[in-house]
């Protein structure tokens, strides 16, 4: 199994409140369901305030490598990554587990 994992901080000026913030989170909140590759996903706001916490964060696990390629290909995750884009940078990491 792979696990990829998603950590988003919004840009300087950015609020959860704006309606562009709120679609792309909707976008990934429905993209687990999208997806045939996705045996596990999660994603939610950070609770943490502290400095160096992200803002959003998303959890995903897949059966292999090959999944991972298209989950990452798909055109629904093209399209919620190409909203968060316009509000967020991020940071990943993928990992076997």
């Amino acid at each position: 199994m792979i696990r990829h994992l998603v950590l988003f901080k919004l840009n300087e000026g950015v609020t959860r409140e704006e309606a562009r913030v709120t679609a792309g989170v909707r976008a990934f909140e429905e993209l687990g369901g999208q997806i045939p590759e996705v045996e596990f996903w999660e994603c939610a706001w950070n609770i943490s305030d502290r400095p160096i916490a992200y803002d959003f964060a998303i959890n995903v696990a897949v059966a292999d490598p090959a999944a991972l390629q298209r989950y990452l290909d798909h055109p629904a995750h093209q399209a919620g990554a190409a909203q968060w884009r316009e509000f967020a940078t991020w940071v990943i990491a993928d990992y076997e587990f």
